[in-house]
C-alpha cells in the first residue's frame, strides 16, 4: 500500500487539481485560443541548460510560428569526447561566457537514436520544461542513451482536441525536414560535403537544427508517452503508420505508453473498483475530458479516448512494438492491459509491465519521482527500448 506521505501528498493534490479544473472549466467558454500555451503558471519549471549538466545537455526551440508549440531537446554527453566544441564570447573584462555545445563542423559524430516524448498532465495541464519532466527526460536521455526530444503541445481548454494530437505528429514531420536538411546541408556546394551550409527555399535561408544534424538518427525513433501523452504517442503511431515511406528517413521502430489515459463509455472493473484511486480519481479525469473533448456531441468512446473502438485505422497488426507500463491503484490500468493484449493477439510485440502498489504516475510525479520503484521503471524500458534501437541488433531481450 502507498505510505502515509502519499495518501496525504494525494488529497492535497485532488484538491489543488480540482480548484485548477473548476477555474479552467469557468474560464473555457471565453479561452479559446489557436495559438495556445504549452504550460501553466502554477507549475515550476527548469531552465535549459547547453552545458552538458548532470551529463544531458538541453535546449528549447519554438518550431511552430503560428502555434506556441515547443520542443526541449536533451542531448547526452555520450557524443562528444576531449575536443568539445563550445560557443564562447569574450566579455569586456577578459572573461569567457559558456554559450552552449556547438558541434564541430566537417567531421563524421556519433549518432544517437532520437526519442519523442510526451508529457503528461490530462492535457489541461503539465508541459515540456517543467522541473519533472526535465528530471525524467533526463533519467532516459542517459539509460537509453537517446536524444529525447520533449513536445510541449497546446493545452486545454485554450486548444482543444485536437491541438494536442496535431502537436504531436507536427513534430515528427519537424523530425523529418530537419534530417532532409541536414542532408541537402551536407551535399551542397562543390560536390563537397559541408555540415554548415544554408538551404534556401521561398520562405528564405534555412539551416538544420545542429545537435540533431550532427548526432540524430530519425531512423531509429522511439515514442514515449506519459498518461495523456500515451494517448498522443499512439496517435502519433497510427499517424506514422499510415504515412509508411512518406515520413522517410523518419522511422517510428518502438513506442512506450506509460500507464495511459484511456477510458471508455463502458467502464471497466478498475474503473469501477478503483474510481476513487489516489491522485487522479476519475471524477477529477472526467472533468479533463470535458475540457479538452469538443464540446459538441462530447463521448468518451471518442478515438482520442478509447484505442478498441471499432473500425479505428490502421489495423493493429501494423502498429509499432509497443511496450505499456501500468500500476496496480491506477483505475484507467485495464483499459490499457486490453490494448496490449489486442496487439499481442495480432502478433505484435507488446509486453506489459505491471508495477504492484503503484498508483497513476508513479513515476513521473514529483513526490515519487526518486523512488526505487520510479528508478526501476525507467532502468525497465531502456531494457526493452534497447532491443529496437541497438545497431548491434537484439541482444537485449525481455
Amino acid at each position: 500500500m502507498p505510505t502515509l506521505a502519499v495518501k496525504l501528498y494525494s488529497f492535497f493534490f485532488k484538491f489543488q487539481q480540482r480548484y485548477m479544473l473548476h477555474n479552467l472549466t469557468q474560464a473555457s467558454l471565453h479561452n479559446v485560443d489557436p495559438f495556445g500555451i504549452t504550460s501553466r503558471h502554477e507549475e515550476p519549471t527548469a531552465p535549459s541548460n547547453p552545458s552538458f549538466s548532470d551529463g544531458v545537455a538541453t535546449k528549447d526551440i519554438h518550431i511552430d510560428p503560428f502555434s506556441s508549440l515547443c520542443i526541449r531537446i536533451f542531448l547526452p554527453d555520450t557524443v562528444i569526447n576531449s575536443d568539445l566544441t563550445t560557443n564562447e564570447e569574450k566579455n569586456k573584462d577578459g572573461t569567457f561566457v559558456y554559450r552552449g555545445y556547438s558541434p564541430r563542423t566537417g567531421k563524421k559524430h556519433k549518432k544517437l537514436p532520437v526519442m519523442l516524448q510526451f508529457h503528461g498532465g490530462a492535457f489541461v495541464g503539465g508541459s515540456n520544461d517543467s522541473v519533472v519532466n526535465d528530471v525524467l527526460c533526463r533519467r532516459i536521455a542517459k539509460l537509453c542513451d537517446v536524444i529525447v526530444v520533449a513536445v510541449g503541445y497546446r493545452l486545454a481548454p485554450e486548444s482543444r482536441y485536437p491541438a494536442a494530437f496535431e502537436d504531436g505528429l507536427k513534430v515528427l514531420n519537424w523530425l523529418g525536414k530537419q534530417a532532409n536538411l541536414a542532408e541537402c546541408g551536407r551535399l551542397m556546394g562543390n560536390g563537397r560535403k559541408r555540415m554548415d551550409a544554408h538551404v534556401f527555399d521561398g520562405f528564405g535561408a534555412s539551416t538544420a537544427e545542429p545537435w540533431l544534424s550532427a548526432h540524430g538518427d530519425p531512423s531509429r525513433c522511439v515514442l514515449l508517452g506519459v498518461s495523456c501523452g500515451a494517448n498522443i504517442a499512439d496517435y502519433v503511431a497510427r499517424k506514422a503508420v499510415e504515412a509508411g515511406k512518406l515520413l522517410d528517413p523518419v522511422k517510428v521502430v518502438a513506442q512506450v505508453l506509460m500507464y495511459p489515459f484511456f477510458i471508455g463509455s463502458n467502464p471497466t472493473n478498475s474503473e469501477i473498483k478503483l474510481a476513487n484511486s489516489y491522485f487522479y480519481d476519475k471524477s477529477m479525469c472526467m472533468l479533463a475530458w470535458k475540457l479538452f473533448l469538443p464540446e459538441e456531441n462530447f463521448n468518451l468512446d471518442h478515438p482520442a479516448a478509447n484505442p478498441l473502438i471499432p473500425g479505428r485505422k490502421p489495423p493493429l497488426k501494423f502498429m509499432p512494438p509497443t511496450l505499456t507500463v501500468v500500476a496496480e491503484k491506477d483505475w484507467m490500468r485495464d483499459r490499457a492491459i486490453a490494448y496490449s493484449e489486442e496487439l499481442r493477439k495480432v502478433n505484435i510485440d507488446a509486453p506489459l509491465l505491471e508495477y504492484k502498489d503503484a498508483v497513476h504516475e508513479f513515476a513521473t510525479l514529483d513526490v515519487l519521482l526518486q523512488t526505487p520503484q520510479a528508478q526501476a521503471c525507467a532502468e525497465d524500458i531502456a531494457i526493452w527500448v534497447k532491443k529496437y534501437i541497438s545497431l548491434r541488433g537484439h541482444e537485449f531481450s525481455y
